[in-house]
């Protein structure tokens, strides 16, 4: 890249760089600056506005971030998991798009991305956990930027989103999780089931709304995981489970006679409806004909109006799954065991989630050992 220089009148020069072609629109530009001196002078100016261009430190494009966020998010729909996307989406419509989506790409810097971090989490008082989601979506979005030519380098690449802060697991007390569960059994018996099954097998909750009756083997006493269901606008879609692997979990006795009396109940409704009972229609359904499965939103706002009738604060409905793990590792199952039940990628994910429980238990295991040794002589 080359630029010219003229002298328009003695000692006052004119230094005209031509800019890359705008990759969006197509069309090119050249740059135009005076400088006041000596011509050596003037010609180190417009080497270094050269440069300047080159390294797309000055750019003619046009292009906004909104713009731009609007075409990323329509390319990666459909490889984000729809929850995902929903999310990424709110954040740009109601966050990003009115803060920075007027800014042309050649002036999201590193900088001011940076003081957008510190601003959210001083002055707005989001989470690092939230701010971190505005930094993957930017990250992602000026990434492709770059693939597609609009812009030189990713300045978001060196930015400096804040750490997450590890939240320590404070699942809830057998008492209170026998409490909640007799209290829902009271208010809301299908509910109830459903809760049951939540903490019996340690499954998120859209794979509890996504379990079909052909997935429950009575005989065998297993239930395989094989789907998940999840919110998206307008209602529900069925996808695969976090891991993108199904997965066959045992059961216990009681969990069985509930399901079987799910079973009855919503055989009998079927027949109340005078239409045939689905061997493969939804566990937990909104309909007669088990077609359609529970909305994931309906447990949770379920799940709050139990916990308030049962006079407990600060329990969510995914802490019975931390509950189910923590419970099974405090009693000595092996790790391999806990994390094919959660549906943990590997091993790995689980011992880092319950570290702290795993210390626990490992004290409990030296007390074991030591006892079985005796004192020494």
């Amino acid at each position: 890249m080359k630029g010219t220089l003229r002298e328009r009148r003695p000692g006052n020069w004119e230094l005209i760089v031509q800019l890359p072609r705008d990759a969006v629109s197509g069309r090119q530009k050249q740059l135009s600056r005076t400088h006041v001196g000596t011509k050596r002078e003037a010609q180190r100016a417009l080497s270094a506005l050269v440069a300047q261009v080159a390294e797309g430190k000055i750019s003619s494009s046009s292009t906004t971030l909104n713009e731009l966020l609007a075409r990323w998010l329509d390319q990666v729909d459909d490889r984000l998991s729809p929850t995902t996307a929903r999310e990424y989406r709110r954040i740009v419509n109601r966050r990003l798009g009115p803060d920075l989506g007027k800014l042309r790409l050649s002036k999201v810097t590193t900088q001011r991305i940076d003081a957008y971090y510190a601003a959210l989490t001083r002055e707005h008082e989001l989470s690092p956990g939230t701010v971190r989601h505005v930094h993957a979506i930017l990250r992602g979005s000026l990434g492709q930027a770059v693939k597609w030519g609009w812009i030189p380098v990713n300045p978001v690449v060196s930015a400096s989103p804040p750490k997450l802060r590890t939240k320590e697991i404070t699942p809830p007390s057998l008492a209170d999780t026998r409490k909640l569960l007799a209290t829902a059994d009271a208010y809301d018996v299908e509910l109830a089931a459903l809760l049951r099954v939540l903490a019996a097998t340690g499954a998120r909750r859209g794979e509890v709304c996504g379990i079909r009756w052909s997935d429950v083997d009575r005989g065998a006493r297993t239930l395989s995981i094989k789907r998940s269901i999840a919110s998206v606008p307008g209602g529900t879609i069925v996808k695969d489970t976090k891991s993108h692997a199904a997965r066959k979990i045992s059961l216990d006795d009681d969990t069985i006679a509930i399901l079987e009396v799910q079973r009855d109940r919503v055989k009998h409704r079927a027949e109340v409806c005078e239409l045939p009972f689905n061997e493969d229609g939804y566990v937990f359904t909104t309909t007669a004909d088990g077609s359609d499965p529970l909305h994931p939103d309906t447990i949770t706002s379920g799940f709050g109006r139990v916990q308030k009738r049962a006079g407990l604060k600060g329990i969510r409905l995914h802490d019975l799954r931390h509950l189910h793990a923590t419970q099974l590792l405090a009693a000595g199952v092996p790790v391999p065991t806990v994390s094919g039940r959660l549906g943990h990628a590997n091993s790995a994910t689980t011992l880092n989630v319950y570290a702290h429980f795993l210390e626990a238990s490992d004290r409990d295991a030296a007390d074991v050992i030591g006892n079985l040794l005796g004192p020494t002589d």
